[in-house]
């Protein structure tokens, strides 16, 4: 089996990702080893977690280069961590970290209909990578500190960002904007104009992880059948090969290609929804199955030994997004998505592959 080499070989050359500076990008690093670390119970995963992680938390909860202004939903992603971090060690300067965290959402921009904005460069909009970043964190806060009108917020959020985003055939376009103010945002709807594999995956795990955290009932219905949905549909976009494409719906794109972080978020997801019944009037072995067959196929198609002697994981686009970025305009049409560079080992798809992993090893499932 590849998969525990490989985390070895990315977790001896892994350098924080954004010069020690607190960011999602670490924080799908730390959430893979958390999942690796209880599915395994192997003590390794938790030493990577708390050698890499350690050193941006202070004692009084202080997280290094970590600014609250900047209302970067992106930002609070990496503390999913500091609850299992602090179950596991009782230190409480994680929860004191969480509390940072916490003080910046009580702020945080909103847009008319409730949902945080992305970020403060980003004003007005709602992006489904910041589903992910901001939602499960806030459930779980919610739950540790005792504030269950967190968890009722958070669920509205996940509601009224599904109907905002909405598109044809159960999926989601990647973006919204209320001011209608951007040249990427259709002037009547206000949607993004096409669905982005990886933007699907960060809400199927949104979805699936704040699922995962909640108690069956009425209140959690709404997410349920959409996480349900979704998955049917990401099913029916399955590539012969076993992954999903780049340009998630556009299968006759020319330079369209099957993306790899959105195939371990695929993966990851369907296993969990289908491991813990997450998904409303689902058929959980489906779900395994469809899982099972993209996390192989990943370790088949995109794990290679380099010219180092080292494994690597490749075909991961390294980052997409909408409006201005440093010096050019991201106009969110299916074309743009495939002008980012595609590169090996980036951490938004090594921590869902080691996510995906775990599950599968909870689920009892053996790959080759």
């Amino acid at each position: 089996m590849a998969l525990p080499a490989y985390f070895e070989d990315f977790l001896d050359a892994y350098k924080p990702y954004k010069g020690s500076s607190w960011c999602y990008e670490d924080g799908c690093i730390y959430r893979g080893l958390e999942l690796l670390g209880d599915a395994t119970k192997d003590p390794r995963w938790f030493a990577h977690l708390h050698r890499l992680a350690d050193r941006q938390i202070g004692p009084d909860g202080t997280l290094l280069g970590y600014d609250p202004m900047e209302y970067n939903i992106d930002h609070i992603l990496s503390g999913r961590v500091l609850f299992a971090l602090h179950r596991e060690s009782g230190d409480e300067r994680y929860l004191l970290a969480a509390d940072r965290l916490f003080a910046q959402l009580q702020t945080h921009p909103r847009i008319s209909a409730g949902n945080y904005w992305h970020k403060q460069r980003y004003p007005h909009q709602v992006w489904l990578d910041g589903l992910y970043m901001g939602l499960p964190f806030q459930i779980e806060y919610g739950q540790v500190r005792g504030k269950p009108g967190l968890i009722a917020d958070a669920l509205q959020q996940f509601a009224t960002a599904l109907a905002l985003t909405t598109a044809p055939d159960g999926l989601y376009v990647h973006g919204y904007d209320d001011a209608r103010a951007q040249a990427w945002a259709d002037p009547i709807t206000g949607k993004s104009a096409a669905v982005w594999a990886r933007a699907l995956g960060w809400l199927a795990m949104a979805l699936t992880d704040a699922l995962a955290l909640l108690p069956k009932d009425e209140g959690t219905s709404v997410l349920s059948s959409g996480l349900a949905a979704l998955l049917e549909a990401v099913m029916l976009r399955q590539t012969p090969d076993g992954l999903w494409m780049q340009v998630f719906d556009a299968d006759n794109l020319a330079g369209n290609y099957e993306e790899s972080s959105a195939s371990a978020m695929f993966a990851y997801a369907l296993l969990r929804a289908a491991r813990l019944d997450l998904a409303s009037g689902s058929e959980p072995q489906r779900f395994a199955a469809a899982g099972k067959r993209a996390l192989q196929a990943l370790i088949d198609k995109r794990i290679r030994l380099g010219e180092d002697q080292k494994l690597h994981f490749g075909g991961i686009v390294h980052v997409a997004g909408l409006g201005g970025y440093e010096d050019r305009y991201r106009d969110g049409s299916p074309a743009y998505y495939l002008t980012e560079p595609v590169v090996e080992d980036d951490a938004k798809g090594t921590g869902p592959l080691m996510m995906a992993y775990a599950e599968s090893i909870l689920a009892g499932i053996f790959l080759t």
